[in-house]
C-alpha cells in the first residue's frame, strides 16, 4: 500500500500575547526548563524552544484573558521530576492524574493563567 506523503508543512510556533513578559519568559524558562533562543527585550518579544516547534512570547499593553479553548501540552520524560521543577520555581501543582489510555499528567496555570498540561507516557 503506497505511504501519503507528509504534508509540506509543520507548526513552528504558538504566539502568546502577555503583558507580564518578564515573569512568563522567566516562568518558561524556570519552570518547564525551555530554553530561550532569542530574547529581544526592547520589542517585548522571545523565541523559546519547546521541541520541534516553538513558543513566540510577545508584550502588549492590552490580552484577553486566558482562553478555556486551549492548553499547552508538553510531553516529558520524567512527570516527576518536572513537578519537583514547578515546586522550585514556586508553581502549585495539583497531583499527578493517571488516565485509561496510559499516560499521567498535571495542568498547571502560567503566570497568566493559561492552561499547560505536563503528560508522560510510562517508561517500558
Amino acid at each position: 500500500m503506497p505511504t501519503t506523503p507528509e504534508p509540506p508543512i509543520a507548526l513552528y510556533s504558538v504566539e502568546l500575547r502577555t503583558s507580564r513578559w518578564r515573569e512568563m519568559v522567566a516562568w518558561y524558562r524556570s519552570a518547564l526548563g525551555l530554553r530561550v533562543l532569542v530574547r529581544v527585550v526592547d520589542e517585548g518579544y522571545a523565541l523559546i524552544a519547546a521541541g520541534s516547534t516553538r513558543l513566540a512570547l510577545l508584550a502588549r499593553e492590552e490580552t484577553s484573558g486566558p482562553s478555556g479553548r486551549w492548553s499547552l501540552g508538553f510531553e516529558v520524560d520524567d512527570l516527576d521530576a518536572a513537578l519537583r521543577r514547578l515546586a522550585a520555581a514556586g508553581t502549585v501543582a495539583p497531583p499527578a492524574q493517571a488516565h485509561a489510555e496510559g499516560f499521567r499528567e498535571v495542568i498547571v496555570g502560567d503566570p497568566d493563567g493559561n492552561r499547560v498540561r505536563l503528560f508522560e507516557w510510562p517508561r517500558h
